[in-house]
């Protein structure tokens, strides 16, 4: 939980191809309801994942608040000094470019199935008439994975495939972010969004629970992957070399159009099962 909300709390920064953190500040609360026992084993591992998620960023948490609350808070900020010409602004996507998503969709189904199978037979029983508990297992250890991992390699190769402009996708889920950026560029363009890469499985625990509104693009995620507007010519490149790199997926989800600062998903969205197959051993 610590190193998924340090690699959130960085994603900000990198989506705006700002790739060197100078300095974070942790902020947690620890529940009323703890145990002193309880409290004095799991905070100190939360504070332990995420000083060693911003060690691996490079960069280090020199302060922050500690408070209590009724439940556990982890989060913090991010703040980089840097050159002008070394930030991305997310203002300048082109009519042509594509769409660019760096990590599944899917994580906040994946909590809720997980949280299910411990405490609501009901809905657990739902869930498994589209999917077993083998792969409600590994959707779960695909979705920490994903929300552990760092989006710092994607925001480094945005500036040498020229990216037009890039949001984290987080809290407000795919539409929502993907709106949010459509909204403030300089261009009347709007986004088209053709396909959704979602961790296996979940698509269909999705539309057996509408109320997520997963195919909506409205899912809240967590330390969720950069959308990203690239030249078309360049986005295949990209996602090789993020590939080669990192040994992750990324997908063209979309594209760039001439519009009205909207967002549009297309009828019949193609649904991509992330895997699509699963291998011994591997994750994804």
């Amino acid at each position: 939980m610590g190193r998924i909300a340090c690699a959130n709390v960085l994603s900000d920064i990198y989506a705006m191809g700002v790739t060197h953190c100078d300095n974070m500040l942790m902020i947690l609360a620890s529940s009323q309801k703890f145990t002193p026992k309880e409290r004095d084993v799991v905070m100190p591992m939360l504070i332990q994942g995420f000083r060693d998620c911003a060690a691996e960023a490079g960069t280090s948490v020199n302060g922050g608040q500690t408070v209590v609350n009724p439940w556990v808070t982890v989060g913090g900020t991010a703040t980089a000094v840097v050159r002008a010409e070394d930030v991305i602004m997310p203002v300048n996507a082109q009519v042509g470019d594509v769409l660019v998503l760096t990590k599944p969709l899917g994580t906040q189904v994946v909590g809720s199935v997980q949280q299910w199978f411990a405490t609501n037979q009901e809905k657990a029983d739902k869930v498994r008439t589209v999917a077993s508990d083998e792969d409600i297992d590994l959707a779960y250890r695909r979705a920490m994975a994903s929300m552990s991992r760092l989006n710092l390699t994607p925001a480094k190769l945005m500036h040498k495939y020229d990216a037009h402009a890039a949001t984290d996708v987080t809290g407000f889920g795919l539409f929502g972010h993907a709106d949010n950026l459509v909204k403030n560029q300089h261009n009347p363009v709007s986004f088209v969004i053709d396909s959704l890469p979602i961790i296996a499985k979940m698509a269909a625990v999705g539309q057996i629970f509408p109320h997520f509104k997963l195919l909506q693009g409205h899912s809240p995620e967590t330390s969720g992957g950069l959308l990203i507007s690239l030249p078309k010519n360049k986005a295949e490149a990209y996602i090789q070399e993020l590939e080669q790199l990192e040994g992750i997926p990324a997908w063209i989800i979309g594209h760039v159009e001439a519009g009205d600062r909207t967002v549009k998903f297309v009828e019949g969205i193609r649904v991509i099962e992330v895997p699509e197959t699963n291998s011994v051993g591997k994750l994804w």
